[in-house]
């Protein structure tokens, strides 16, 4: 099970100068990850871009001030709960360059390569593959295919995430108008959904969709380890050749993410948790992956303290 981040990680949420690159992140976040990876290898300091920390277990990424962050310059932040959603999902990464809001990971990855001081190779189709839902990686955490899976998802990171985000999304409506509190009541019901199934409040029929949900989505990732990312993945090294390019950026956090899922703490025990989860032993390109990628300092500096 992934370690629990801690909930005072990093710092709030905090305007910036349209001078500067700041990327909005969150410990715990797959795809935070990959946009960490991208900025680690494509050259980054820190004075030339800035790290903010958006606590998702807190519930930070629904604050009104964060789902506009595409708003334009003359409104007003106490207009912004009636203007219509500009981060539709409040996901992160989330960049902020050049006057501009990038709310996706590809977007974000995108502008950092072709801004950074070290070239890379661009993405391809591979990026939009790996990003398809059916190989969603935060559901891969939050699945459970059996009463005994849910109870132990209950009590960890999983089980935390949803009551403290279900908790933010309360206090936040309080306040709430225009489309923010549209947006809120959306993710209400959803995400209230998946409480009812973790606390054990839901319909015997809801609980038993989920585990069928659950166990179709396990048997898609397998899919994916041991089918799709060995098919464009070269027999040694990075997508990309030697290095890693934009591709290995995001590529690289799905197949942590998805270690990390199976118990995995380090580099050491990956593909072995990954190969016990998942029943088989792992593709000999997938294990060449994981080592080329577990060798990077980017990789040791993004995972030091947990898998994620």
């Amino acid at each position: 099970m992934l370690a629990q981040p801690r909930l005072t990680y990093g710092d709030p949420v905090s305007r910036s100068t349209m001078s500067s690159k700041v990327l909005y992140t969150f410990g715990g976040s797959v795809w935070a990850a990959a946009a960490e990876l991208a900025a680690a290898e494509l050259g980054y300091t820190d004075s030339t871009l800035t790290f903010k920390t958006v606590n998702l277990i807190e519930g930070e990424n629904f604050t009104a001030e964060f789902l506009q962050k595409a708003r334009p310059n003359h409104i007003l932040f106490k207009d912004l709960a009636h203007m219509p959603i500009q981060n539709p999902n409040a996901t992160l990464p989330t960049l902020e360059a050049d006057g501009k809001f990038y709310t996706s990971t590809a977007e974000v990855i995108s502008h950092l390569a072709a801004n950074a001081p070290n070239k890379v190779k661009a993405g391809t189709s591979i990026v939009e593959t790996i990003h398809d839902d059916k190989y969603d990686p935060n559901f891969a955490l939050l699945l459970a295919r059996s009463d005994e899976e849910l109870s132990a998802k209950a009590k960890g990171v999983p089980g935390l995430f949803v009551s403290k985000r279900q908790a933010a999304i309360d206090k936040y409506l309080q306040d709430a108008t225009g489309s923010h509190k549209e947006f809120l009541e959306g993710k209400k019901a959803t995400n209230g959904g998946l409480l009812a199934i973790v606390t054990g409040a839901a319909p015997a029929e809801h609980t038993a969709g989920f585990y069928a949900k659950s166990q179709a989505h396990f048997a898609s990732i397998k899919t994916a380890l041991f089918e799709v990312v060995p098919g464009f993945l070269p027999e040694s090294g990075f997508i990309a050749g030697e290095v890693p390019g934009e591709d290995d950026f995001h590529v690289g956090a799905w197949l942590t993410r998805i270690a990390a899922t199976t118990g995995a703490t380090s580099a050491a025990d990956g593909l072995d948790k990954l190969a016990a989860a998942y029943g088989s032993p792992l593709p000999s390109k997938i294990t060449a992956y994981w080592a080329a990628w577990t060798a990077r300092d980017s990789w040791k500096k993004v995972y030091a303290t947990a898998l994620h």
